[in-house]
Parts: structure tokens; C-alpha cells; sequence
């Protein structure tokens, strides 16, 4: 039954993803409509996949490099549905939609692994430092592209050749705001997994901190995201310098969640939980 929803809800985000390139490219509205529509109904059938895995394991369902690609993605939707309601950007839900809908398309290639979960890992903390931190990075995913529709269309305005992207794409004062609000959301969200993650690592390994790769890279990209926040609000920062830098925290940030789960070795790593049968 689980495997069902996970495919009806990447065909159906596969259909939205469509929709949306159509909408920006030709600038129908209709079509963009639907395809937030259909894109929400593919978020349910997610939510529903999601809450099945987790009643099947008994845990966030969120301990494999496949399934963190899942919530990944269902947290991404997530964060652009809550911008949807306060800035009214469709059109984010073309860059947004198929970037997600990519995710999952690599988390439908990978095989599945079998773990085994232990107690202490079916408490409070494992899921609100997985959903905390896996939030953060779906509104911080949010500020990335923010930030590449920002130079996108800065670039147009200052070559004095507007292209077709520029009637496409929102004014720079919204997608700054839309980087600024996003970029301290995720800064929070970042900070609270953080924090609830030491409280699992003590739980299960005795020690808060224990310098693993993966926590090493958090603490960088927690700093970097930690300097970004303060370089805009008391450095009065915007527009193309905070554009670039958040790219360049969110590709720390990716490293982080991809790279040192299989380069370096961890307690943290997919192959290392997976072969010792933890989460």
C-alpha cells in the first residue's frame, strides 16, 4: 500500500511539474491554477505515504537515503504552499514543483532498505529533530530559488534586455522579501533540530556531542546560515549579495545532507545506519 501512494503521488507530481512549465512558459493562468490544484491533491496522497511509512516502522520515516529524499520533498511542497498563501507567487511553483518532484524521482530509483528501529528511536525527539530539520531545509530550498529567480531577473533588468523570463517573474523587492522571511524561518527550524538532535544523540550514544562528520557539517552550515541571518538583518544586506549567499549556503547545505552521508564515515551515514541496522 505504500509503494501505491509513493507512486500516484510522483505521477501526480509529475503532472503538476508539467503544468507548471506550461503555465510559465506560455503565461496561462488557468493552467497554473489547475496545476496548484493538482499539486496539492499529489501533497495529499504524500502526507498519506508519509503517515503510512510511519505507522509501518514505527519511526519517522525519514532513516534512509530514500525515504529522507521523500520527506525532502514532501517538506519543500510544504514550505512553498505556506509562501503560496503569504506572497501569492504562482509562478515559484515552476521552479519549486519540478525541483521536488526531481527528488522524488531519485528517491523512486533507489532500492529499498531494511532497518530495524530501536526503542530508544520511537520517542518524541527522533521525529521533531527529523521534521524540524528536514523543514528547514525544504524553506531554505525555497530561499535558493528565490534567490536564482532574483539574479535571473536582475540580470535582465540591468542588461536592458528583457527577455521572456521578465514579465514571468515577480519584482526584486518580492523575491527579496520572499528570501529574507525564508532564510529566518529556516534559520529557526535549522537551530531547533539541532538542538533536539543532540538530545537523541545523548538518548542513544551517551554524549550530546561526538565531532561525527555529520554533525561537524551541520555546525558549518548552521554558521553560514547564522551569518546570512545577520549580515540581512544587522548588516542590511539584500538583493544580489544576500542572493548569492544564500545559494552558497544552500550548496553547503546539500553537501551536508548528501555528501557526508556517503563520503565520510559516521554514526550518521545512511551505509553505516543501515549496516548496523539503526536509524
Amino acid at each position: 500500500m505504500d509503494t501505491l501512494f509513493f507512486r500516484l503521488t510522483l505521477i501526480v507530481y509529475l503532472i503538476a511539474s508539467a503544468g507548471f512549465l506550461f503555465f510559465i512558459i506560455k503565461k496561462n493562468k488557468n493552467v497554473g491554477y489547475w496545476s496548484h490544484r493538482i499539486m496539492l491533491f499529489g501533497f495529499a496522497l504524500h502526507s498519506i505515504y508519509l503517515t503510512l511509512s510511519y505507522y509501518h516502522l514505527g519511526a519517522v520515516p525519514a532513516l534512509t537515503f530514500k525515504t529522507s529524499l521523500s520527506f525532502l520533498s514532501w517538506t519543500i511542497i510544504a514550505a512553498y504552499i505556506i509562501f503560496q498563501v503569504k506572497f501569492k507567487l504562482m509562478v515559484l511553483g515552476s521552479f519549486v514543483v519540478p525541483f521536488s518532484t526531481f527528488l522524488m524521482i531519485i528517491s523512486s530509483t533507489v532500492p529499498i532498505s531494511t532497518i530495524t528501529v530501536r526503542p530508544i528511536f520511537k520517542g518524541v525527539w527522533l521525529p521533531l529533530h527529523v521534521g524540524t530539520s528536514l523543514l528547514g531545509d525544504g524553506i531554505f530550498a525555497i530561499a535558493f530559488i528565490a534567490a536564482l529567480m532574483y539574479l535571473i531577473q536582475e540580470r535582465q533588468i540591468k542588461s536592458k534586455k528583457l527577455g521572456a523570463f521578465y514579465t514571468r517573474l515577480p519584482s526584486l523587492n518580492s523575491l527579496d522579501s520572499l528570501n529574507y522571511h525564508a532564510i529566518n524561518y529556516g534559520f529557526l527550524l535549522l537551530t531547533i533540530g539541532m538542538i533536539t538532535g543532540s538530545i537523541v544523540a545523548q538518548g542513544s550514544h551517551g554524549s550530546y556531542w561526538r565531532w561525527d562528520p555529520k554533525e561537524v557539517w551541520s555546525l558549518i552550515t548552521w554558521l553560514c546560515y547564522a551569518a546570512l541571518v545577520h549580515q540581512r538583518m544587522a548588516a542590511g544586506w539584500r538583493g544580489r549579495r544576500s542572493a548569492f549567499m544564500s545559494i552558497g549556503c544552500f550548496l553547503i547545505l546539500i553537501f551536508t545532507f548528501v555528501g557526508v552521508n556517503f563520503l565520510m564515515e559516521g554514526y550518521h551515514s545512511f551505509e553505516s545506519l543501515e549496516r548496523s541496522q539503526l536509524p
